[in-house]
């Protein structure tokens, strides 16, 4: 019998992680925008210079993230999460004081980013396969949408907070705020007990021919195959709304920054409604259904944001369409890492987190600059359009596959 839908997450070990988890990632939120002014303000970058440092964020995701998959596999994953909050600590108190001596240029602060991006590849792919050592199968979905709640919460007000301290102390200074969050994750975690059996050396087979045993699970299994190809194309589409929306709000709506930065707020309000409803949604509905409706509300909702107005109900528009997009992905985000990881053996937890967040994060990099390309080309409104129906397309193609039955432990 499968437990009450409402029913909290209490198992102790889990909730020391949700602390420390959510407390790195409202950290996070302060360095994403500190980073970006002190590139503009304090070193004098380009939009150029902020392209670069950005994809040195996410380089080592596409160049290392089915090795570290590998790696994690074969080492308890606790450590591994522990050391990459403290190496993401230090890093980030290095920017200040980079910044403090003048030795920050912008080739310095993008390696620094890159070695960022590396730390949070290996802590990324151990905090995801860690969970399902935290919790039972059937509470893998009320876990994962707790994440998700507070992960919303710090989108909605994070951004807003990081603005008032850089005024207040500076871009660089601000990046203490992350560093300071990563530092008291890792202590967090330090006093986690977790029952975590030490992988057997005897078991490995070799880097290529693990790293192929992730990509045959990943891709060949009847299920999980055709999710993450839809979910590949969906962030291929995701990335193009991204780029577009931006220079579409400003210069095609003419939305005032205030009226931006409520609307993407929005987005967070809506990402905390859909995860408080994931798990109820997900055993009414079974993870297959919720999933594609979901995937088929972030079209629409990208529709509704493509559809505004250069009138006065423009801010009202597009806050209704970033609501809708984060009531959709709230709802879906809590299902989608339960089912995937309910359905994977613990052996392989790793690479089959690192091979799908490698490769999302691959369809990113491709998306942002050619989506940009391809707005500047047809328009931005035609652009979220395309989005938009490139969402409903992967929704439609996991309808016909065998997805649409899926449930979580099944």
């Amino acid at each position: 019998m499968r437990p009450p839908v409402g029913r909290a997450v209490v198992h102790p070990a889990f909730r020391r992680f949700w602390w420390a988890t959510s407390i790195s990632e409202a950290g996070t939120y302060f360095t994403t925008l500190a980073v970006q002014v002190l590139i503009v303000v304090q070193l004098g970058g380009s939009a150029a210079d902020v392209g670069l440092v950005n994809g040195a964020r996410w380089l080592p995701y596409l160049l290392f993230g089915v090795v570290a998959g590998v790696l994690v596999d074969r080492m308890r994953r606790r450590p591994v999460l522990i050391t990459a909050d403290f190496v993401r600590a230090g890093l980030l108190l290095a920017v200040p004081l980079l910044a403090w001596t003048g030795s920050l240029p912008i080739l310095v602060l993008a390696g620094l980013m890159a070695l960022l991006g590396l730390a949070s590849l290996a802590g990324d792919a151990a905090a995801q396969a860690l969970v399902p050592r935290l919790v039972p199968v059937d509470d893998l979905t009320r876990a994962h949408a707790s994440l998700d709640r507070a992960a919303a919460v710090a989108q909605a007000g994070g951004p807003a907070l990081a603005g008032m301290l850089i005024g207040l102390i500076g871009a660089a200074r601000t990046v203490l705020v992350d560093a300071a969050s990563y530092l008291v994750s890792g202590v967090l975690l330090l006093f986690t007990r977790v029952a975590e059996p030490v992988p057997e050396r005897a078991a490995r087979q070799g880097m290529w021919t693990e790293i192929r045993e992730g990509l045959r699970w990943v891709y060949r299994h009847r299920t999980l195959g055709p999710f993450a190809i839809a979910t590949h194309g969906w962030f291929l589409f995701s990335a193009l709304a991204g780029v577009v929306l931006v220079p579409f709000a400003v210069d095609t709506v003419g939305l005032s920054p205030l009226l931006l930065g409520i609307a993407l707020a929005l987005a967070g309000v809506g990402a905390f409604v859909g995860s408080s409803a994931a798990a109820w949604l997900g055993e009414r509905l079974g993870t297959g259904r919720l999933v594609i409706a979901a995937q088929a509300g972030t079209g629409i909702a990208w529709g509704v944001v493509a559809l505004t107005p250069v009138s006065g109900w423009a801010g009202v528009v597009a806050g209704a369409g970033q609501f809708l997009l984060g009531v959709a992905m709230g709802a879906s985000n809590a299902n989608e890492m339960a089912y995937r990881q309910s359905v994977t053996p613990d052996r392989l937890q790793g690479r089959m987190n690192a091979t799908m967040r490698s490769v999302n994060r691959a369809m990113i990099v491709i998306a942002a600059p050619l989506g940009g390309l391809l707005a500047d080309a047809i328009g931005y409104r035609p652009g979220l359009f395309l989005a938009a129906g490139g969402m409903l397309l992967t929704a439609l193609l996991l309808l016909l596959s065998p997805f649409r039955a899926a449930r979580v432990g099944e």
